[in-house]
């Protein structure tokens, strides 16, 4: 472990949030197009995924030298739709990652409504596949009914449930089961990918590890609501266990205190 380190003192696990970006949410009501079926927008959006995006994610993971682990455990899910739960400690990774992960299937991410209200890029974040959350109740069906067709077409869904950024944290916070009605709900698998920090030896930034796990599969003997808590409890121990595998802390995160 390093001897001096960065230092955040924090007091909600559930909603405190130290990704650095102050942008307010963008209003997602029911009449959000989630699913655009413009053949102009379609062109577009393929550009900005596999010539632009793509090629991105993959000289990131070159660059930064990112490993994956177990990742054959995706080899007979080609072609079909789950969904990805992953810890959310990276800006870049978790953007580009999944991406990487799940080549050549193209990979669709539900986000917060915020990502949707960056000033220049909200048009093309909906081209690379961002989900947004809906802002009102109104809202879900569409969002409900996107994430279906999106499945349904044999493409995964990575959702992040830990919800806010904590910049290189290496456990696992705790996370409602909210997010996890969407597998129960369509019966379909769902996998974990786990980002870990580990030694690279004298260099100041760590190697980043994921580690793929799953298929997690509903348990038909319960009723949806019980299928939702065994799902998230299934996943978050996995995803506890790997994050053991990180050995690098950069950021120590300290509870209850404040820095005065």
């Amino acid at each position: 472990m390093e001897k001096t380190k960065q230092v955040i003192y924090y007091n909600d696990e559930l909603n405190d949030e130290f990704s650095g970006s102050k942008i307010k949410p963008k209003e997602i009501s029911a009449n959000y197009k989630y699913i655009n079926k413009n053949p102009i927008y379609k062109f577009f959006s393929f550009i900005a995924y596999r010539i632009i995006a793509t090629p991105i994610a993959f000289m990131y993971k070159w660059f930064r030298g990112v490993k994956y682990v177990n990742r054959k455990v995706l080899k007979n899910f080609k072609g079909k739709g789950y969904f990805v739960y992953a810890n959310h400690t990276n800006k870049a990774s978790d953007v580009l990652s999944p991406h990487t992960i799940s080549f050549p299937t193209r990979t669709y991410m539900v986000v917060a409504s915020e990502n949707m209200n960056v000033p220049g890029i909200w048009g093309a974040t909906k081209m690379l596949g961002a989900l947004p959350l809906p802002s009102s109740v109104d809202g879900t069906r569409n969002f409900v009914n996107a994430m279906e067709k999106r499945i349904l077409e044999g493409h995964p869904v990575v959702i992040y449930p830990e919800a806010h950024i904590w910049p290189y944290y290496t456990s696992i916070r705790p996370f409602k089961s909210t997010s996890f009605r969407y597998p129960a709900r369509f019966q379909e698998p769902s996998f974990c990918f786990t980002t870990t920090y580990q030694k690279n030896g004298n260099k100041k930034k760590p190697k980043i590890v994921i580690y793929v796990d799953g298929p997690f599969y509903p348990n038909s003997d319960l009723n949806l609501k019980e299928q939702q808590e065994d799902l998230r409890n299934r996943i978050y121990e996995c995803m506890l266990e790997r994050s053991k595998n990180s050995n690098f802390e950069m950021i120590e995160y300290k509870k209850g205190e404040t820095d005065d």
